[in-house]
């Protein structure tokens, strides 16, 4: 394990890994400018809680699940780490992982301006993946087995998302249709919150071990390691990531607030609930068996099953359309740009 004061002298001493780490750093911004504001979009968007205490909580809470799921298991972060070989020499497959970053930044940042939430988590991927064909000229740089669990991830985010989130919202109609919907207002204002931290929390346990996973790798591709091995995540990479990710959180997320929380589907109370305990509920499971999972895919799916459940008409199936477009235009493109970029980088040695 890399103690911190050992990883400043490594940044000090090599140009190229502190460009990597702060395009890694920079990923991670993003991911809680783009990402991280699905988690607390519901319950903003129904009044539950106001947008500082939302950030507040969707920062502590992403530091949570980091801290506690990496504890526990941390196969997500081994997922993304042995996904992708960058080739036999570290020096070139460094400047492959840079190219990568900027191309995951450069999608990130496109799609934040139109107010559009894409999956970081697959722009992740799809930009490592490029990278590495880049290098080998083929797909020998690419993990079978690994990306094999990406694809579960995609199956299970949209399918499973949406059909949680339905049938959530019926056993919630089904245990209160005898009570005053007037009188439920404040318990289930309150319980959204709980449900937002919950969402927060199974975000950093999912995203946070992903971009540790990159982290990681750079600093192995560093110490001249190409091959992939066992690793130890270190506890203040655990901190650096949630307060990178708070922060992206702070600035940008109002965006992505409006679109997944109050354009697509009107929500009340009980909804944001039944939508944010759904969309935890199939993140914990990924996490457990590791299988990197969309927490973009997972909400905004499990938001329109709650809109749905009443009437397939609630949702706003104009936003969900850019949505998805964009969602299947991020493996080629953002795999695109990583390629020609590494291409790029890596002649210009």
């Amino acid at each position: 394990m890399t103690e911190f004061l050992d990883f400043i002298a490594q940044l000090t001493g090599n140009p190229t890994l502190l460009i990597t780490v702060l395009l890694t750093l920079a990923v991670i911004l993003v991911n809680g400018w783009t990402d991280a504001p699905n988690a607390i979009a519901t319950a903003i968007s129904t009044r539950a809680i106001a947008p500082r205490a939302a950030i507040l909580l969707a920062s502590v809470f992403n530091f949570l699940g980091i801290l506690v799921m990496t504890t526990f298991n941390k196969t997500v972060a081994e997922t993304i780490y042995n996904m992708v070989d960058f080739g036999d020499h570290p020096g070139e497959a460094l400047v492959a992982l840079c190219a990568a970053m900027v191309a995951i930044v450069l999608w990130a940042v496109t799609a934040w301006r139109f107010g559009i939430p894409t999956s970081e988590s697959h722009a992740l991927i799809a930009g490592l993946t490029g990278a590495a064909i880049a290098m080998h000229g083929g797909l020998s740089g690419v993990n079978g087995a690994e990306w094999v669990k990406v694809l579960y991830g995609l199956a299970l985010s949209t399918f499973i998302g949406f059909g949680m989130g339905y049938l959530t919202v019926k056993l919630i109609e089904l245990f209160c249709w005898r009570i005053d919907r007037r009188k439920t207002k404040s318990f289930f204002q309150k319980a959204q919150v709980g449900g937002a931290a919950a969402m927060a929390f199974m975000h950093g346990a999912q995203d946070g071990q992903k971009f540790m996973g990159v982290f990681l790798l750079g600093m192995a591709l560093n110490a001249g390691q190409t091959d992939a091995g066992v690793f130890e995540i270190p506890f203040w990479l655990i901190l650096l990531c949630s307060v990178v990710m708070g922060l992206g959180t702070s600035i940008g997320g109002y965006r992505i607030i409006k679109a997944v929380g109050m354009s697509m589907v009107k929500l009340e109370t009980y909804q944001g609930f039944a939508a944010d305990i759904a969309g935890a509920g199939c993140l914990l499971i990924s996490s457990l068996i590791g299988v990197p999972m969309s927490t973009t895919h997972t909400k905004t799916t499990a938001i329109m099953g709650v809109g749905a459940e009443r009437n397939i008409r609630n949702v706003n199936w104009g936003v969900v359309r850019e949505m998805v477009l964009t969602w299947v235009l991020t493996f080629p493109g953002c795999g695109l740009i990583g390629y020609v970029l590494a291409k790029m980088f890596v002649s210009m040695l």
